[in-house]
């Protein structure tokens, strides 16, 4: 009897690391399939909500959660497990490949859609045209009345992503380009919260996607070029990027149908519906 026991014993803990079972030391493998949750970037969440919302419609059997946080939140999510999804709106870094690698996670991104980050400053400035060294001077500080760039003498007002943000990263690759953003600029944590900002403060200068261009906002030139889907398209409006839906691995099951849903005819309608470019 006790011999049994201890073969009995042997075979539960041997069928623990047989590849079925051994799903439980990953999250996304013992995920619902019908479940698809997405998390990450402001920029990108329009875009999900909608394209979720119309994908469920069509898909009774699914459930689709969306949530934002930043393009960092959603990378981190991927990583450990708690997302099928990391939503982003810059490239995953080297450090976080390694990170994942060391997870036994293997990234992979699709661009979903393209978009342009546009400067935005209150809609009683004046100002319609600022070029990218100007840009970099006020952002950092070397620039700090609206009159040293042709507009009146108000103080002028740093509006930013903080820095979980891709938005702000690509904006610190492309704008501030080495310099460091001024010390008195206000942090925020969405696209809509700097849009809201911007709107309320005179003196105020900020960024967002196209997304969240709206009357209360006056969009400004950058070297003469306006943010809008053709500029984006044809590579003259220089501050852009493509966003991105990381998965681990190649996508598979509701997660690739989801994904190609977007990438279809349909979802791409939906991209340009809600303000971004299509990359089709």
């Amino acid at each position: 009897m006790k011999k049994f026991r201890m073969i009995a014993v042997a075979a539960v803990i041997a069928s623990l690391f047989t590849a079925p079972a051994f799903a439980w030391n990953w999250p996304w493998a013992a995920s619902n399939e019908g479940k698809i949750s997405m998390t990450g970037s402001t920029t990108v969440l329009p875009l999900a909500q909608k394209a979720a919302e119309e994908y469920m419609k069509a898909n009774k059997d699914v459930d689709i959660s969306v949530s934002g946080g930043g393009s960092g939140v959603g990378i981190a999510a991927l990583i450990d497990g708690t997302c099928s999804i990391g939503n982003s709106s810059r490239s995953i870094k080297n450090k976080e490949i390694v990170k994942a690698k060391s997870k036994g996670v293997n990234p992979v991104g699709t661009i979903v859609a393209n978009d342009g980050i546009a400067i935005v400053v209150n809609s009683a400035n004046k100002v319609e045209d600022l070029t990218l060294d100007q840009l970099k001077a006020i952002f950092s500080g070397d620039i700090t009345k609206w009159s040293q760039v042709g507009g009146n003498g108000e103080k002028i007002v740093c509006i930013s992503r903080d820095s979980a943000s891709g938005t702000f990263e690509v904006f610190n690759e492309l704008v501030l380009r080495g310099a460091k953003l001024r010390t008195d600029s206000l942090m925020l944590a969405s696209n809509k919260e700097i849009a809201e900002a911007v709107a309320k403060t005179p003196g105020a200068i900020g960024y967002v996607g196209l997304a969240y261009l709206s009357s209360d906002l006056n969009s400004v030139k950058v070297n003469g070029v306006a943010a809008n889907e053709a500029n984006v398209l044809n590579g003259s409006y220089k501050i852009s990027r493509p966003l991105f839906m990381y998965t681990n691995g190649d996508p598979s099951g509701k997660v690739k149908d989801f994904i190609d849903y977007i990438l279809s005819p349909e979802g791409q309608r939906i991209v340009k519906e809600v303000g971004y470019v299509t990359v089709k």
